[in-house]
């Protein structure tokens, strides 16, 4: 049997770039993505009889081209032709279009692709689903299982957000220094909300999301290639295979979270992070830093810690600093917090956040390390009112689960004092308590 792994590598690699100049040409995303999938169709009939095309984004896009051409040529005597203006490009189609793809094309007709996707008039969430819908190749099914919802909802979330798109006056013009860089900036930060979108999954929802942060790693991987002078991109890319490389030892056979300091670090994927330190040490050379290197640089001192122990915990804080002045942000300085707390103690690091109680009072997070730090400072009872806050606010059932461990803990160190209390009625102190690392 003929195997046709390679023809959906090939077809998967060179959808950004057919997509896009398909949408160039048509100036409509659900034409663009017909044409494509036609192209898609010939190829899985004519690739395995007579090999690879020499270019095969080329092949797909005259081909794809060429199929809606055909269509709205049949079309035709029932239908009123588009106007001349809606189709760009009208030179010969014989033309060599291996010839007429130059460097800048592949680069503009990507960046105009994703672009659409992050359309300013779309919610995050329909920016992420018609990115992986359009950019990505994603079915609606693989999408929706990735979104927890059913297929049917997802279905209409894509629909809407290509109408809105449609009804908006999107330039399909080749974009100039300033708006590129503009364009970059957003095609980044939907990138990163994909990734997040897997990374932020319970274990029993791994298999289908995690697929969403492998999506982002090979979209930040075709923007290295774009930009492969641009710092900020190869630090995204960076922190995205930083994190994802830890993401076997994250809970554990149970589901449960695994702190940090508590996970087994040989099962870290040495690969994925021996590329992402080799991507934020270029990027840092550049000397131009921004977030996602600061981020980058963060997860590396982690990566480069062999036990948790040797973590260089000063180091972190002074980069969450670099990054409190570059982004400030609530979640900035509870992140920071949380390195204070290691490298100088859980007071000062509770006296930092005490002032976002208000900016971050519906936030898991938050008073889960409010919870860790009084816990660390022998404040029980306050501890426990926030755990019990954190519980109502988790967004997994993990989550939730390693906070009522923490509750557990408290009751137990509660019941053991007491005990304690009644073989010790002179009132010596029992010995303290053992710490779960943060």
């Amino acid at each position: 049997m003929t195997d046709l792994a390679w023809i959906d590598a090939a077809l998967t690699s060179a959808r950004p770039q057919a997509v896009g100049a398909l949408l160039r040409y048509f100036r409509d995303l659900d034409t663009a993505e017909e044409a494509y999938q036609e192209a898609c169709l010939r190829a899985l009939k004519n690739w395995p009889e007579k090999g690879p095309p020499r270019d095969a984004a080329s092949w797909l896009i005259m081909v794809g081209r060429n199929a809606a051409l055909d269509g709205v040529r049949r079309k035709s005597k029932l239908t009123e032709l588009p106007p001349e203006d809606m189709i760009s490009d009208t030179d010969d189609v014989e033309t060599p279009m291996a010839e007429r793809l130059d460097g800048a094309h592949y680069r503009d007709d990507i960046l105009r692709l994703m672009f659409i996707c992050c359309h300013p008039d779309l919610p995050a969430t329909q920016q992420i689903a018609l990115a992986l819908r359009i950019v990505s190749g994603l079915t609606v099914k693989q999408i929706a299982r990735a979104f927890l919802v059913g297929e049917a909802a997802m279905e209409q979330r894509i629909t809407r957000a290509k109408g809105r798109i449609a009804k908006g006056e999107t330039s399909f013009e080749t974009p100039g220094p300033a708006e590129r860089a503009e364009r970059l900036a957003a095609v980044m930060s939907m990138v990163y909300l994909v990734f997040n979108e897997g990374y932020s999954a319970g274990p029993n929802e791994a298999e289908p999301r995690a697929r969403l942060s492998e999506e982002a790693i090979r979209l930040g991987r075709l923007l290295q290639r774009l930009y492969q002078t641009e710092p900020e991109v190869m630090g995204l890319t960076a922190l995205m295979l930083l994190k994802h490389a830890r993401a076997a030892a994250r809970f554990d056979a149970d589901g449960a979270i695994v702190l940090l300091d508590d996970q087994d670090r040989s099962s870290w994927n040495r690969d994925m992070i021996g590329e992402g330190l080799a991507l934020i040490d270029k990027a840092m050379r550049h000397r131009r830093a921004g977030p996602y290197q600061i981020q980058a640089a963060i997860d590396a001192l982690h990566a480069r810690a062999a036990t948790p122990e040797d973590t260089d915990w000063a180091g972190i804080d002074a980069l969450y600093a670099a990054l409190e002045i570059l982004q400030p942000s609530p979640v900035v300085t509870l992140n920071r917090a949380v390195a204070v707390s290691k490298a100088r103690g859980p007071a000062e690091a509770l006296a930092m956040i005490e002032p976002l109680a208000n900016a971050l009072g519906g936030y898991f997070y938050f008073f889960g390390a409010r919870g860790a730090f009084l816990l660390q400072l022998g404040r029980h009872a306050e501890a426990r009112v926030a755990f019990d806050r954190a519980i109502t606010l988790a967004n997994t059932a993990a989550e939730a689960a390693h906070i009522r461990g923490q509750i557990d803990r408290l009751s137990a160190d509660a019941a053991g004092r007491a005990s304690a209390a009644d073989r010790n009625p002179a009132g010596r102190k029992p010995a303290a308590p053992r710490l779960s690392g943060s």
